[in-house]
């Protein structure tokens, strides 16, 4: 190449040559200059994060809340014995609790030491302590009982009822972590999970993490306070209140449940309960069901929305007194809205008698063509145990023994018979105390039928009739096992 076209090409080597710089530089300053950025950005974060800020602050306050519950939890170990036709069953298992008060009574649910024959609490502190059990009460699942020790610290509680939305915190020994704290917001409150351990439902719903082992733990609002009882878990298989994992829902006794129970079995073992005298079908059911009386084909036709219909009235029962009617449909109940009539029997069956209630009814105007709202005040009563007995009592009764009431001997209450007959006087004479039923301990009479209807559910019979086997005190101070029919 001569001199003049090397001149003449220099120029463009030499573009050729920066715009290569060009396009490797550029890009590389840019990235530098991004990374400075980012560089004095995190600084800046970092500076402020390293003074006082929000997130800080809930920190703080949820390490107080731990600091504030976490020396009244305690971890609950179980063995225990479970009775039936086909022998007995030795099991273990654990579970949490509170400590109601410094006189040494814990908190927990009644799954958890049912059937227990060995209780032992481990406090925050690691000490452990032998327990005996005050009371349980399986129509709520709540369980009493008792240490010996000093210096304890009882947790401080609240029966106000949470809202949706309040930031929760739940605490206990889920599969055996124990001590351990989790954290959400109340998703509802007067749940009903239809579950076949508890009668009376009405479960605050929240989404903190709960799991087998925090059962009978505290539930507690942001300022420390229990508001709740851990009971269950509901799973993509249902509701339970002994196994599963945690799916997003956790439920709980409110405090205004537990206060009156706890209270109850703290001053005598047993749990009376509140009586309103009325019998109720779901509004949605009498819709479906057409009747030929005008009351019901009134409320039929003619109303809108959920609620228990009254389908009959106990004369002079507080029901009577109040003023309601048949066909009242009960739209509220207390500050419960009501949707179902087993929300009804929640709400009473878990007041002690005396409590007052004002009660929203709908009732059908004289034409039958609309209705209004009215409200009415209610003095609950004492239920009669023999209220929620069934066909068990007849079968009591067939086999010769009446005149059931709760009764104690020797500190141990149970449900006394007054009367006995025929060839099941000798083994039960009248004054005999039934103290449990397969296996499972019996405080009151209310106890007795609650153990006949869950020891027959599911229960298979092919070449016997069913039967209970009942473990009875006898006058003379002896013990058996005795076995009646159920039909």
């Amino acid at each position: 190449m001569s001199e003049s076209r090397l001149l003449r090409a220099l120029p463009a080597a030499l573009l050729l040559a920066a715009a290569a710089v060009s396009l490797w530089t550029v890009p590389a300053l840019i990235r530098l200059a991004q990374v400075e950025r980012t560089a004095r950005s995190m600084d800046a974060a970092a500076d402020r994060l390293a003074s006082a800020n929000a997130l800080e602050g809930m920190s703080a306050s949820m390490r107080d809340i731990a600091a504030a519950v976490e020396p009244a939890v305690v971890h609950i170990s179980v063995a225990g014995e479970a009775k039936g036709r086909l022998g007995a069953r030795s099991f273990t298992q654990s579970g949490s609790g509170w400590i109601w008060d410094a006189n040494g009574n814990i908190v927990t649910n009644a799954h958890v030491v049912d059937g227990a024959t060995e209780l032992q609490v481990q406090l925050h502190d690691g000490s452990l302590h032998t327990a005996t059990l005050v009371g349980l009460d399986p129509r709520t699942d709540i369980a009493v009982l008792h240490i010996q020790a000093d210096g304890l610290l009882p947790a401080t509680r609240t029966a106000t009822l949470p809202a949706q939305g309040d930031l929760v915190f739940a605490f206990g020994s889920p599969f055996e972590f124990r001590f351990s704290m989790s954290s959400g917001i109340v998703s509802g409150v007067g749940r009903s999970a239809g579950l076949a351990e508890v009668e009376y439902e009405s479960f605050i719903q929240v989404d903190a993490a709960v799991n087998p082992g925090n059962s009978g733990g505290p539930l507690t609002d942001v300022r420390g306070r229990v508001i709740g009882i851990n009971t269950a878990i509901a799973t993509g298989r249902g509701s339970t209140v002994g196994s599963g994992q945690f799916a997003g829902i956790g439920l709980a006794i409110p405090m205004s449940i537990a206060e009156n129970v706890v209270t109850q079995l703290i001053a005598s073992g047993s749990v009376t309960r509140g009586f309103m005298g009325v019998s109720m079908v779901d509004a949605e059911r009498l819709k479906t069901t057409p009747s030929k009386n005008p009351i019901f084909r009134a409320v039929a036709e003619g109303f809108q929305g959920d609620g228990a219909v009254i389908t009959s009235i106990t004369p002079g029962s507080p029901a009577a007194s109040a003023g309601l009617r048949l066909g009242d449909v009960i739209t509220a109940l207390g500050d419960r809205r009501i949707s179902y009539r087993d929300e009804v029997l929640s709400e009473v069956g878990t007041k002690p008698p005396g409590t007052e209630l004002p009660v929203v009814v709908w009732r059908a105007t004289a034409n039958g063509t609309m209705g209004e709202r009215i409200e009415l005040r209610v003095t609950l009563a004492t239920m009669n145990p023999s209220v929620n007995a069934g066909v068990f009592l007849e079968a009591f009764q067939r086999a010769g023994l009446s005149e059931l009431v709760n009764g104690s001997r020797g500190g141990r209450p149970g449900a006394l018979v007054g009367a006995s007959q025929g060839p099941i006087a000798a083994d039960v004479p009248a004054g005999s105390l039934i103290v449990a039923l397969e296996g499972q301990r019996v405080a009151s009479v209310d106890d007795l039928w609650v153990r006949l209807a869950r020891s027959t559910v599911g229960r298979v019979r092919l070449a016997t009739p069913p039967a209970a086997n009942m473990t009875v005190l006898r006058p003379d101070g002896t013990e058996r096992d005795v076995e009646v029919p159920l039909r």
